[in-house]
């Protein structure tokens, strides 16, 4: 009898084991997804779950650390990090940086080549206040269709290039994918190339040029989500991006949040 209960207590407590194990399977897979990117992935994704929480993405922190490529910062801080893209210029960008300047709020632009070629004087005045100026590629392609280690340098470094000449300075090495666009090769040749990858923990659609948001839509879909160490996506063709960043940087500092910059985020 004694000997039955002993076997039986010892197969229960196998069982918990296993049990256990499986669950810690399943909580990684739910939460990191794999220990690389999955090589299905090639657009950027979300998930937003709860109001001031950040959101999951389709691929997680830890995991995108392991290729220098980062989302979101510490959410044990109410940290933000402000960045911009710009394929070309609408007229806009010089109100955005008066704004950031009356805030004394740094934050990064990620351009591509037309926007150097074209306005030389805005990327000095960007430079000259303090922000960071990243790399957006020079052409602004999918590169998740790009396989090859020099078709891939080549969109960076002819934007390294061109930085370089209207500034005088290197270029800082922050990359972040045309439209989301990535794969795991991506991101290793980034690495590789000494590139920082940046994606994004909020934005909303913002970049119809005959379709912009409401000043009303626009704070709805970014003030509820707003969440500590946000990394936060906005295109400066926007003309409602343009009127509401003033009210936007005053809530963001009322609600208690610091403004931080990729050096920040990355850890340099």
């Amino acid at each position: 009898m004694f000997i039955y209960i002993r076997k039986k207590t010892i197969r229960i407590f196998l069982s918990c084991v296993v049990l256990i194990f499986a669950c810690l399977f399943i909580y990684e897979a739910m939460f990191n997804f794999s220990v690389s990117v999955s090589t299905e992935i090639t657009n950027w994704g979300l998930s937003f779950r709860e109001n001031g929480k950040a959101p999951v993405g389709n691929c997680s922190s830890k995991v995108l650390k392991e290729y220098d490529a980062y989302y979101v910062g510490d959410d044990a801080s109410k940290d933000i990090y402000l960045t911009f893209d710009a394929g070309f210029e609408n007229g806009f960008t010089p109100n955005i940086l008066d704004v950031l300047k009356k805030h004394d709020v740094k934050a990064a632009f990620f351009l591509v080549g037309h926007y150097l070629e074209e306005e030389p004087e805005l990327v000095k005045r960007m430079v000259e206040e303090g922000h960071t100026v990243g790399n957006h590629t020079y052409n602004h392609p999918d590169m998740s269709k790009i396989s090859d280690v020099e078709s891939f340098k080549k969109e960076l470094s002819s934007l390294e290039e061109l930085y370089k000449q209207v500034t005088g300075l290197d270029m800082p090495r922050y990359y972040r994918p045309p439209q989301g666009k990535f794969n795991e090769n991506n991101l290793i040749m980034a690495k590789d190339l000494g590139y920082k990858t940046i994606f994004w923990s909020l934005a909303y659609v913002d970049w119809y040029q005959d379709k912009q948001p409401t000043r009303e839509h626009a704070l709805s879909k970014l003030i509820p989500r707003t969440h500590p160490g946000a990394v936060i996506l906005l295109h400066s063709t926007s003309k409602t991006n343009s009127e509401i960043l003033d009210e936007l940087i005053t809530k963001w500092k009322e609600d208690g949040y610091s403004f931080k910059t990729l050096d920040d985020l990355t850890g340099l």
